[in-house]
């Protein structure tokens, strides 16, 4: 195992990394444009009951090297430092700029789409049915309502596994996952807390979530690895797909008119007097549906200029991705 650090990895685990603590946004879409998607899925597949039998023989070596560890090593860094820095720094911006951030990852996923379609080797009439039918059921995914969501062990747990398979899905986020299941609230909070105070009342839901996520990550990508290595095209067009239908997930100008009472369990409208920023990142409400708007017709500020410009930047930069993917 190489001793010099692998800048490139780390990098490219830090934007995955930041990508999922935002709702909307993939670290496999990050994993697939970077470059290090198969590898990725390859080395999670490798824990198995032989890289056990490996270790408890004493061959360290070779479960290291069944495993990639090096790789890993450097992706889960990379990936540590940005869920940190999406936890502390982006949410910031979420907070305060949240369309100019949007449209940043607008452009990168827009830019991403042709991308990974243009890997497909022969586009055939199958290959466009899987693309269209991928793009409507993730569209239809992040229409749904999200639910008021249970802080049961269990609960937590399955949400852990299906944020975690959503993770290894291009175009589809793990942190929508959790909005969808009514936790996304309940699990960025406590992850933030248990890392600032160090406070153990949080440690239970963090450690349940993250039972949850190993599950997931061991199963579901066995399945992924099988259909990626034995129907590669089919595979890209169904991911291709997921990516375009989750982009309404990510249109800067969305407009709440539904919100989720945590507290009562209810759904209710709301009125225009009552649309603000503050609306976003309420204890107590959720937005339940919102709907696309242009810049002019948006409530507040749009942050029209900034945002276009955020959107060209998030495009360049997958295309400076592309280019030094090899790096």
């Amino acid at each position: 195992m190489s001793k010099k650090p692998n800048y490139g990895l780390i990098w490219r685990g830090a934007l995955m990394g930041i990508a999922e603590v935002i709702p909307g946004v993939s670290g496999g879409t990050i994993a697939f444009i970077t470059g290090i998607y198969e590898r990725l899925l390859n080395a999670i597949k490798s824990f198995d009951l032989d890289l056990l039998k490996l270790i408890f023989k004493g061959r360290f070596k070779a479960a290291a090297s069944k495993i990639d560890i090096s790789f890993l090593m450097f992706l889960l860094l990379g990936m540590l430092a940005g869920v940190v820095f999406g936890i502390f720094v982006v949410t910031y911006f979420l907070e305060h700029y949240p369309e100019v951030l949007w449209a940043l990852f607008f452009g990168c996923i827009l830019a991403s789409i042709p991308y990974i379609f243009s890997q497909i080797s022969r586009v055939s009439t199958k290959e466009l049915l899987c693309f269209i039918a991928a793009a409507l059921l993730a569209g239809f995914i992040c229409i749904q309502k999200p639910i008021l969501g249970s802080e049961s062990p269990m609960y937590i747990i399955l949400a852990g596994a299906i944020a975690i398979s959503a993770l290894m899905l291009p175009g589809v986020s793990g942190s929508f996952m959790l909005v969808l299941l009514g936790l996304y609230t309940t699990i960025i909070p406590s992850l933030k807390l248990f890392l600032t105070t160090l406070d153990f009342s949080h440690f239970a839901i963090v450690a349940y979530f993250g039972i949850g996520c190993v599950i997931g990550l061991l199963l579901f990508s066995r399945l992924l690895s099988y259909v990626y290595s034995h129907y590669r095209d089919t595979t890209l067009a169904i991911l291709s797909g997921f990516m375009l239908g989750s982009i309404v997930k990510v249109w800067p100008w969305r407009v709440p008119y539904e919100v989720l009472d945590k507290v009562g369990g209810t759904i209710r409208d709301i009125e225009t007097s009552e649309l603000n920023r503050a609306i976003f990142h309420s204890d107590t409400l959720k937005i339940a549906a919102e709907k696309l708007v242009l810049p002019h017709q948006y409530f507040t500020d749009p942050y029209t200029l900034f945002s276009i410009l955020s959107m060209i930047v998030g495009a360049g930069s997958v295309l400076l991705l592309w280019k030094f993917q090899e790096s």
